[in-house]
Order: structure tokens, then C-alpha cells, then sequence
């Protein structure tokens, strides 16, 4: 039946050969499926300038507040940076680590994972003087190391006045969290340091004989301490500091009447000579390839990682007019998608034009090389639909399972080829050789299919650990599969006897 409407069956397979190739470009894209490491990661940013003492009372707060969750078995944090600086950071940022207890005991086994990191963010929403980013500890450090960006996707912002980056990053993010599927999105907090400015008064101090390196002296002396000495206990030594008491350090007011001594023996309050005054100053300047640059991070939620960024892109450069001289450079985990899929780009085509160049030596017929290889694109039809069904982009996983794909789509396609050839030279007739390869050869067809399906469907089903990884590519395989194996047995027939019909002998 499939030979008598060959044009029907050939035009079929087409149609469906380019709507998978339209729908592969709505899938989306992601570097590899995230995993569910079963923990949670959150960092609490606070105010710049925030001390360590009031930065741990607001983290035993927050750990109080995450710890109240049923499912949560332990909270705990890193503030600061260590001994060993591996990981520098300043005291008003903490690294916290949530520790979640097995599913079993939780109260609803059924709940999702990120059902819970949405309660856990909308109570400590509650927590005034912090924000956070939501994450899991090793695709944070994954994060880091790819790009120097914690999150999924860092928008860094390059230019030369700190005023005008501010500007800037602000702008880019009000774009970003208005992009479906945007999350946590934030500014790096650059300003806002609480700085004490002490302006001297020149008129003042030459009316009481003063001189500016005399102040700045005795500011620095009060303030910030003088080494007066050393203080020896056994093999250890002390440095001997002498300053002003901690109270007073801190207490602008106070020192304001901070008493300066004249050349003449007699004082002056220090607000009499100088200006005292709190301003914000930049809190931290970053640098990158000696340019100063701010950067605006954003985590990905519900959504593949690839059109986001791609949506991300095109609406800030819409929507954001950069002053002359600055420019934007995109990091994350999608870089490592943009460079895995140039090299997939390259070695792919390799590869099949390897396989094709050995078919050809195998049958010493391009046509008939080429006619097997038109199995390829009918297997990842099926692997792309498959892929649309179960709402899956694709991913580095995905495209093993397509290469795989080929390789069996090419061995049954060589099966089927061979075996007509064979029959075509024994009974000298094309059409009944193409009738009995394709009925004689459904057995080893359809074993091969099934051996190689079968095994992929309990990694399709998996939802242990590391399953987000395996489920694409299973996915991809059984889907291609069952359209390559329908699709060999209709339409390789079909083309064979389509392209060979003129000819009156079999191919040597």
C-alpha cells in the first residue's frame, strides 16, 4: 500500500521532517537540566557598612524564621571572609545553607521543592533589611566558577563614572524583572556606605594656629589608634594601642566636643575647626579587565534558560540606552550553553559526514548512502515531538540522546538496505525485493528497536537523583525510536524503489 501512494507517503514524511524542525526552535534551550540537589543555598544581603554584631543578630532572626518549617532540618551560615580567604566577602553578605530532612518525613511528601523555597522567600519577605537570592550550593559555586556570577544569569555593565553605571544597572533591571521567569533579580550594592567626614576649617584653624597635618594627626590618634608600644607575655607580643574608648568612636556627637589643644596650652572643641559630617560613599568598586563595572544578577525559574536570556537580551537592548563609552557583557550558565553547542556545532557535522563517507565505501553508491542517511532526520523527528510532549527544552543531555538516535537510525537503515540489494541481484526484481526486504527484515528491525527503547524507559521514568539529566536524553532515544523505526519500514522502502525504478540492474 505504502508503494502504490509512495507520493503521498514521501510528502508525509517531509511535512513532518520540517513542522519538527520549526517546533525544535520553540522548545528553548538549557545548558543541562537542573538538578535537585535536595538542599537549598540563600544568600542574605544586607545594608553596606552593617557591622559583623548586627549582622549575626539579623542572621539568628532569619535562621529562626527558615528553621520554623517542618521540612527543614538544619540552617547554617557563613559571615564575612574566613582565615583562608577562598571565599571573601564582606560582613553584611551571608552565605546560609538549609539542610532539608528526607522526603518521608516531611508533612506533605507530596509537596514540590519549589513550593517550599517560595514559602520559605515569601516569610523571610517579612524580615526587614534584607534581600536574597534563592539557589542550591553546588550550582552556585557551578555559577561562580563559569563566570565569576552566582546566579543563573549576571548582566555586567562596563564603564567609567560610577553615578552613570548605577543608572544604568537600574534601568536593566527593571527590564529583567519584568521578563517571564525572572527571579531574585538584583543590583550589585555598590553604594551606601555610612562614611564619617571630618572637613577641616581653614579659616578657623589659622585663627588658633593650627595646622591641617596637626589635626589630621590627632584625628587619626583618637580614631584610629597609635601604636604606643609592645606588651610581652612568654614568646607572645602585643601591640600597645592607644585611642579613644569604644563609646566615644562611635558617637558623632560626642566628637564634635572632642577637646583639640592649642599651641598656647589652652583646647577647642573639634566642631570649631572641622566640619563633622555622615555621608554614603561607595561601598565597593568593582573591576574587570582594569574597567570599572556593576553587575545585575537574575535566577531563572519555570522556564528554559536559553530564551530567557534570549528575551532578556532583545529587551534591554530595546529598552536601555547606553551612554557613549559603555557596553553590557551576558555571563552564566548559558555561556557554557553558547560553547558547548559551537563545539556540537562543529563535531556533528563531522561525524555524519564520516558515517556517510563510509556508507559510501560500504555500498560503493552514493544514492544508496544517501537514502539510509535519510533516516537521521526522520529518527529526531521523533525525539523532538517526544521532547514537546513531556515540556522539556533541549539541553547537552538532549543532543547525546539525538547523536545516540542517529547511530540506530543508521544501523536499521543499513539492514534494510543491504537485505534488498541482496534480493534485488537474486530475483532481479526491484519491486518484489523492496516488498520482501522490508517484510523479511521487520523482525531484526524491530528487535533492534526494541532492545535499544525498552532500556532507555526506566531512565525516562527516573525521578531519583540525577534524573533531570537522564530523562532528556531517554526521552529523546525512545521517541526517535518509534519514529524511526515506523518510519524505516514505510518510507526507506518507498524511496529505494522510488530513486532505483529506471534502473534494470542491481547495484554492485
Amino acid at each position: 500500500m505504502a508503494l502504490r501512494a509512495r507520493v503521498l507517503v514521501l510528502a508525509g514524511a517531509v511535512l513532518l521532517v520540517l513542522a519538527c524542525g520549526w517546533l525544535a526552535t520553540r522548545l528553548g534551550a538549557e545548558f543541562i537540566p537542573q538538578l535537585d540537589e535536595g538542599d537549598i543555598a540563600l544568600h542574605a544581603m544586607r545594608i553596606p557598612g552593617t557591622g559583623l554584631e548586627q549582622s549575626v543578630a539579623m542572621q539568628a532572626l532569619l535562621e529562626q524564621r527558615i528553621g520554623s518549617f517542618a521540612e527543614v532540618d538544619k540552617v547554617f551560615a557563613k559571615i564575612g571572609t574566613p582565615e583562608v580567604a577562598t571565599d571573601p566577602m564582606p560582613p553584611n553578605v551571608a552565605d546560609n545553607f538549609v539542610i532539608l530532612k528526607p522526603r518521608d518525613q516531611w508533612p506533605d511528601p507530596r509537596r514540590s521543592k519549589e513550593d517550599l523555597v517560595a514559602a520559605i522567600e515569601q516569610a523571610l519577605r517579612q524580615l526587614p533589611g534584607n534581600n536574597y537570592e534563592f539557589t542550591q550550593p553546588i550550582q552556585m559555586r557551578f555559577n561562580e566558577l563559569i563566570s565569576g556570577v552566582r546566579a543563573d544569569l549576571g548582566i555586567k555593565v562596563f564603564g567609567d563614572d560610577l553615578e552613570a553605571l548605577i543608572a544604568t544597572a537600574n534601568a536593566i533591571q527593571k527590564v529583567v524583572e519584568k521578563v517571564s521567569g525572572a527571579a531574585d533579580v538584583s543590583v550589585e550594592q555598590v553604594t551606601g556606605l555610612p562614611v564619617l567626614s571630618i572637613a577641616p576649617q581653614r579659616l578657623e584653624l589659622a585663627r588658633y594656629g593650627l595646622s591641617i597635618d596637626a589635626l589630621q594627626q590627632f584625628i587619626a590618634t583618637s580614631v584610629g589608634g597609635e601604636e604606643a608600644g609592645l606588651i610581652y607575655q612568654g614568646d607572645r607580643r602585643f601591640k600597645l594601642v592607644v585611642r579613644l574608648p569604644e563609646h566615644l568612636r562611635s558617637d558623632i556627637e560626642k566628637l564634635a566636643f572632642l577637646p583639640v589643644s592649642l599651641p598656647d596650652g589652652g583646647y577647642v572643641p573639634l566642631e570649631e575647626v572641622a566640619t563633622l559630617e555622615l555621608k554614603s560613599a561607595p561601598a565597593q568598586i568593582g573591576r574587570e579587565n582594569g574597567k570599572r563595572r556593576i553587575l545585575v544578577t537574575a535566577n531563572v525559574r519555570d522556564r528554559d534558560l536559553g530564551s530567557f536570556v534570549a528575551e532578556v537580551k532583545e529587551a534591554v537592548a530595546s529598552q536601555v540606552t547606553l551612554p557613549s563609552g559603555y557596553w553590557l557583557s551576558y555571563g552564566g550558565t548559558f555561556q557554557q550553553l553558547e560553547s558547548a553547542s559551537q563545539r556540537l556545532g562543529l563535531i556533528v557535522p563531522i561525524t555524519l559526514v564520516l558515517i556517510l563517507g563510509l556508507l559510501v565505501l560500504a555500498f560503493g553508491s552514493v544514492k544508496d548512502a544517501l537514502i539510509i542517511f535519510t533516516g537521521v532526520p526522520l529518527a529526531l523527528t521523533g525525539g523532538v515531538l517526544a521532547l514537546w510532549l513531556r515540556d522539556m527544552p533541549l539541553s547537552i543531555s538532549a543532543g547525546v540522546g539525538f547523536i545516540a538516535l542517529s547511530g540506530v537510525a543508521v544501523l536499521n537503515g543499513l539492514v534494510m538496505v543491504a537485505f534488498i540489494r541482496d534480493l534485488w541481484r537474486e530475483q532481479d526484481d526491484l519491486f518484489r525485493a523492496v516488498v520482501d526486504g522490508a517484510l523479511i527484515r521487520l523482525r531484526p528491525v524491530l528487535m533492534t528497536a526494541m532492545v535499544a527503547g525498552l532500556g532507555f524507559v526506566p531512565m525516562a521514568l527516573n525521578t531519583g537523583t540525577g534524573a533531570e539529566v537522564q530523562r532528556p536524553l531517554a526521552t529523546v532515544v525512545i521517541g526517535g525510536i518509534v519514529s524511526s523505526t515506523l518510519l524505516t519500514l514505510l518510507v526507506l522502502p518507498v524511496l529505494y524503489e522510488w530513486l532505483h525504478r529506471r534502473r534494470k540492474f542491481p547495484p554492485q
